[in-house]
């Protein structure tokens, strides 16, 4: 079935000053619209190269048209590109003469919506669009990718293939008993369970897409002055956090995000722990929005000036189902003999020393946490949809146990 709509036109890059702005149309119109104000011939796959002029014929710009026929375009639609010159006033300008022809703004969404409409994309890849987007590292970039690509529509075209053939030849056993030997349970229960196995395998990559798309949270816990802030602004480069020698400077958390080989850790610098009795208001409430940020972090790193043992045992505790690493601060004040020591990681905020090795180690833990990647990026539609399967082939396991009969595994 073929859609039929309307000719919608947008600006395709950020309305900002830049080298090339880009104007796309999508519609039966098209080619007639941009034919009334482009000076040359358009001619489909071909790059065509001259000058849009208004309805008083005054040049507007030199341009490069991109024209391409439906449905061999990313809507399915006959779709025009238009590159010129990146300046906001000569954009507008083509954008107004474009609305004016008959072609109406689009709204937002709607060329991928198109596509989808159109059936050039399906679901997971229109999603995947905006993930590509929205991403914030290149992990989660190359993963929307792969769904862009195709990677999960793909396989879940297989499962849906696998279950769709069990179903027809449990029908057709069915419609013609005579013709069609009737399948037994073992086979129906070993296709359901390779099934089941594989929607396991897409349903296992819910957390790891969800660190690699958001980042993996990082707390760091120490005493007051025990080097927290120093190495939270070096670690991001810049002075974000207020460092001075007075105890409880920090008083609530702050939080920033670097990348570290297309991963992204959230760092959360918090405020020294120490007995709170001697502490007021004002620090009590930021010793416990510490507490709370080693409760929603996934790594949690302990920053002391002497020994571990400075840290308290009850924190430790605290944090036990946590991945915790131990970072001794103000490294560049210490002896070299200070410096060898596998339970921790020596730094100096002051001198860089270190940060290259912790870097390196957070690394190896996040790895560890996200685990083994793979190439199914998932969000909470898709988890929906492919549990609800998994519940459906889970229900046709246990009534195998008690029935033999074709239509009721139908």
């Amino acid at each position: 079935m073929e859609n039929n709509f309307d000719t919608i036109v947008a600006i395709a890059t950020p309305i900002a000053k830049g080298v090339i702005g880009i104007i796309r149309i999508s519609g039966e119109k098209s080619f007639e619209i941009a034919s009334r104000i482009f000076s040359g011939k358009i001619r489909p796959k071909m790059i065509n190269y001259g000058k849009i002029k208004d309805f008083d014929l005054n040049i507007l710009d030199e341009v490069i048209v991109l024209p391409f026929k439906a449905p061999h375009s990313y809507t399915g639609e006959d779709v025009i590109e238009i590159q010129t010159h990146g300046s906001i006033v000569i954009i507008n300008s083509i954008l107004e003469l474009i609305l004016k022809l008959g072609a109406r703004p689009a709204s937002k969404g709607e060329f991928t919506k198109r596509a989808y409409l159109n059936h050039r994309i399906d679901m997971t890849q229109a999603e995947a669009v905006l993930d590509i987007i929205n991403s914030t590292s290149s992990k989660s970039a190359q993963n929307a990718l792969n769904n862009l690509s195709g990677t999960l529509k793909n396989k879940i075209n297989q499962i849906k293939d696998s279950l769709s053939d069990l179903y027809s030849k449990l029908i057709a056993s069915i419609d013609f008993p005579d013709e069609v030997q009737e399948m037994d349970n073992n086979t129906v229960v070993s296709i359901c369970n390779d099934n089941i196995k594989e929607i396991d395998n897409i349903l296992t990559s819910t957390k790891n897409h969800n660190f690699i798309k958001d980042g993996i949270t990082l707390a760091l816990i120490g005493k007051p002055n025990a080097g927290k802030s120093s190495l939270f602004n070096a670690l991001l480069n810049y002075e974000r956090a207020i460092v001075t020698d007075i105890e409880g400077t920090t008083r609530d958390t702050i939080k920033e995000t670097i990348n570290i080989d297309g991963y992204l850790l959230n760092f959360v610098d918090t405020a020294g722990i120490r007995d709170t009795k001697d502490v007021n208001i004002v620090e009590k409430i930021g010793i416990e929005n510490s507490y709370n940020a080693i409760s929603e972090s996934q790594i949690v790193l302990f920053l002391f000036e002497n020994t571990p043992d400075d840290i308290d045992e009850s924190l430790i505790d605290f944090a036990k189902d946590k991945k915790v690493l131990f970072v001794k601060t103000k490294a560049d004040l210490a002896s070299n003999c200070d410096l060898c020591n596998d339970e921790y990681i020596s730094t100096s905020a002051k001198t860089g020393l270190g940060l290259d090795k912790l870097k390196q180690k957070l690394l190896e833990i996040i790895k560890e946490t996200i685990g083994q990647e793979t190439n199914y990026t998932t969000n909470m539609r898709h988890q929906s949809c492919l549990m609800r399967a998994k519940e459906c082939l889970e229900n046709t396991l246990k009534s195998a146990d008690f029935i033999n009969s074709a239509d009721l595994f139908a």
